[in-house]
Parts: C-alpha cells; structure tokens; sequence
C-alpha cells in the first residue's frame, strides 16, 4: 500500500516538475507557450475556421453575395451584430490598424494634421448648412433628455467649418491647412449588404483643407489626389480616377478612387485612346463616344474607395471661416474635402485579390505577416521540432521587421495539409513548413508565397535573408 502510494506522489511529482519546464510545441496541449510566441491556439480568431457551421444572421446563402463578405465571414474576420455593422475580430482590427498608419504617413507626408471631431453633431450646424433636410433619411437623427437634435455623423463639413470659424480669423501664413480625421462614420442605410463594402457603420478617413484662394485650393486638391494615388500603389491595387457627382457634399469639382470589380455598384466609362474615365452620372445619357478625344468609351463596374472635392465657399461662407490677408483683411477661405473609406478598402481590396477559397490581403496589411508550421505530433519530422522553435525565436533577432508579425500554429495534433489550408484561406503572404527535408544533414524549410504561388525551399539562414525584403508598417 504504502509503496502504491509513493509510486503515485513520484507520478505526480514528476508531472509537476516537468509542467515546470519550459513547454516544447509539440506538447502544448493548452497552447502555453514561452512570453512573446504569438501561437494560433491562443487566439480568439480564428482557432477553428468554420467549415459547414451555421454563419449567423448573414449566414444564409442567398445572402452571401459577394467574394468579400463570404471570405471574411466564413474565416471568423468579422461577426455581425445588426443589419449593417460588423464586430471586428482581432485579425481584422490588425489590417484596419496597419492601413491607418499607411494612411497616416500619407496624409502628412503632404502636411496633413490629425485631429478628432464628435461623432454626435448638433443639428442647427446642419440646418445651417441646409444639409439637414436635403440629406433625408440617411442620417441617424437622435434627441437628448434636453429634446435637443442631434445627428451621428456621416461626415463632417460642417463641424469642421465651425471649428475653424470659432477660432477666429487665421493668418494667411497659416494656409494651406490640412485637417484629418480617422473616425466611425455612420449612415442609416436602406439595405446594407456586401459585408463591409455598405454598412451602417463604418471606419473613414476625412480631411477638410482651407486656402487662401481657389488657384491655391485646386493644387492642394492635386497633392492630396496624388497622395491617394500614391497609398493605393504602395498597396498594390488597380485603381482608376474617375470624374464624379458633387452630390449632396456639393463643390465645383468631384472625383472618385474606384476599384474594378464585377460587384461595384458603379459604373464607369473609360477611355483606352486618352486619360479620360468618368462615372457614368456625369455623362450625357446615351453618349458613347468620349468628350476629349472621341475615342470609344467602354463601361466597366467599380467599388468606390475614396472620393475628393473642391468645395469653394460653400461651407466656409456659411459659418464664416476667414483668413486674414497680408494687407490685415479678413478674407473667407477656400476648402475641399477627401475622404478614404477605411474598411471598405479593406473589403474591396480582399474582393479583387482573393481566390474564391482564400483570402489575399494587400502584403502591408496582412494582419501576420509570416504563419509557421511544425511537425504533427507523432510525425518521424518530430523529433526536428526544435529547430522550428529556433527558427521563431530567431526570426525576431534576425529580421527586426517582423517582431510581433510571426504566427506559430501550435495546433500540431493536426496534419500540416489541415493547418496549411487555413494558412491558404488566411491568406497570410509567408507559410514556412517543416516538412521532410527538415531531417535532412541540412535542414531545409519549405516556403510558401502565397501571394505569388511561389515555393521555395530554405536553410535557415536562407529563410532569414529571404524574409529581410518583407515590408511592414
């Protein structure tokens, strides 16, 4: 009896003291891990990709009516709430954060300055601006205990205008001035649909910029035209400019950042002879020859990611927005507006680069940039799993650009086709796999791009090098 019970304190004991050593992968069970591993099975998304499982309130399948919302939904990236507004799970937020600081770089490598505005609005600065009627029904219109009228914001014109007007006239010496945000929006749409292409609510950026004369205004419209220009080919998407409708923003001038896309519920004309491209509002029904060059115009369908406009006076006129000119007069001042929709760049930039069965992120906003997979448990490969261990820990020292950008799919009770396909529909750009030639005299490690369908197989060191031309952000 006596010898049964010491045979079960040492059992114990041992097991006690090995939960003490440092835990190898392959035995994590719980997914317990040295501080600083990112390793899949402790994230809250995904570690269990849905495959034929109920997908909620979007879930039924007449309602999964685009590549995005599909992709997105069946990878547990977004979770819906209500008819037009969406949780973002941490693999999302991750993109969302890294496409706010391209943004941002951006924005004041041209000399832009963040600031941020109340997403409740007052509406006597919408009466006054006569937004309050035209806009309709689009706006979220609320009241207070007070019975005072408010309204989320769908944009931000008039808070911005009275912002500036309430500070008193600038000087001349201070234009041009550059002020944007990076906020939720709100917009009471009348059927949400396409995930986060149209919602309710939503992530934007909207820059309002004041000069001192229209000549002026029109070249600050060109720089930050070409600082969208510049953003959109740092993230590798086609995009076209299109002349566009003021609508009820107004201005004198308008165009639009589209992406092509068989879903875009625009339609565009462009011209192959000459730059002309146009949204079809602003040409003359029936019209099919182009206005510049008379070369034919062919139609296509895009989703509308950034829209700019010179406003003029209109809004600056009306709250009173001055400058004071170098002869000490107060002069009102001229103003455009440009705004980027954050989460639907995301989505319509998952719409155009995706497979039908993975996701394809922009290669600076993957939310982990490299996802490594080791050996299954069990596996002849096991015995080399501390080589992979020794690659992660390494990965940080050797490329510092990657600190915080490795994944490590722990999950090694399963196969590494099952974990490599959810690396595919992932789409993180780099998977490194220890397969077979990990047990070779010297180790290789599969490498898979899979924004290019490359493979190539890499020593150590040779991942190393191969990784220090990743960009990050």
């Amino acid at each position: 009896m006596m010898e049964m019970l010491l045979r079960q304190c040492s059992k114990e004991f041992l097991h006690f003291a090995a939960c003490l050593q440092p835990c190898r992968l392959q035995h994590c069970g719980q997914g317990h891990g040295r501080p600083g591993r990112f390793l899949v099975s402790r994230l809250f998304q995904p570690a269990n990709l849905w495959e034929d499982r109920e997908l909620g309130v979007e879930g039924r399948q007449g309602e999964l009516t685009c590549r995005s919302q599909r992709l997105m939904l069946r990878a547990g990236l977004i979770h819906p709430a209500s008819p037009g507004c969406y949780y973002y799970l941490p693999h999302t937020l991750r993109a969302v954060e890294k496409l706010v600081r391209v943004i941002d770089q951006e924005m004041r490598a041209i000399g832009g300055q963040k600031l941020n505005m109340p997403s409740l609005c007052a509406a006597d600065l919408w009466k006054r601006s006569e937004r309050w009627d035209l806009m309709g029904k689009e706006l979220f219109r609320l009241r207070d205990r007070h019975n005072g009228e408010y309204c989320l914001g769908p944009t931000h014109e008039e808070a911005v205008t009275e912002l500036i007007a309430s500070l008193g006239s600038l000087s001349y010496r201070q234009l041009p001035l550059l002020l944007y945000q990076i906020t939720r929006k709100f917009r009471d749409e009348p059927k949400p649909r396409f995930g986060l292409l149209r919602c309710r609510e939503f992530y934007m950026k909207d820059m309002y910029t004041f000069d001192v004369s229209e000549e002026a205004a029109r070249q600050t419209y060109d720089t930050v035209c070409q600082a969208y220009c510049h953003l959109f080919e740092r993230l590798g998407l086609s995009f076209v400019k299109v002349r566009a409708d003021t609508g009820s923003i107004g201005g004198k001038l308008s165009h639009e950042f589209q992406l092509p896309a068989d879903i875009g519920e625009d339609r565009l004309l462009i011209c192959a002879n000459c730059s002309f491209s146009a949204n079809v509002e602003t040409v003359q029904a029936g019209e099919a020859d182009c206005p510049e060059c008379r070369g034919k115009l062919t139609e296509t369908k895009g989703i509308e990611v950034g829209h700019t406009f010179y406003l003029g006076t209109k809004y600056s006129s009306v709250f009173s927005a001055s400058y004071n000119t170098p002869q000490n007069k107060p002069a009102v001042t001229e103003m455009g507006c440009f705004g980027l929709g954050v989460t639907r760049i995301l989505a319509a930039s998952i719409e155009v680069l995706s497979t039908e069965d993975s996701i394809r992120w922009p290669g600076l906003l993957a939310p982990y940039q490299v996802c490594i997979l080791p050996p299954k448990k069990g596996s002849k490969e096991e015995e080399a799993a501390g080589l992979v261990e020794a690659l992660y820990d390494g990965l940080g020292e050797a490329v510092p650009a990657l600190r915080g950008e490795v994944l490590l799919d722990d999950r090694t009770q399963l196969t590494i086709g099952k974990r490599l396909k959810d690396a595919s529909r992932l789409g993180y750009p780099y998977v490194i796999v220890a397969g077979r030639r990990i047990l070779e005299d010297q180790p290789h490690f599969e490498v898979c791009c899979q924004n290019t369908g490359e493979t190539v197989f890499l020593t150590r060191e040779g991942v190393f090098d191969f990784l220090r031309n990743v960009q990050t952000v």
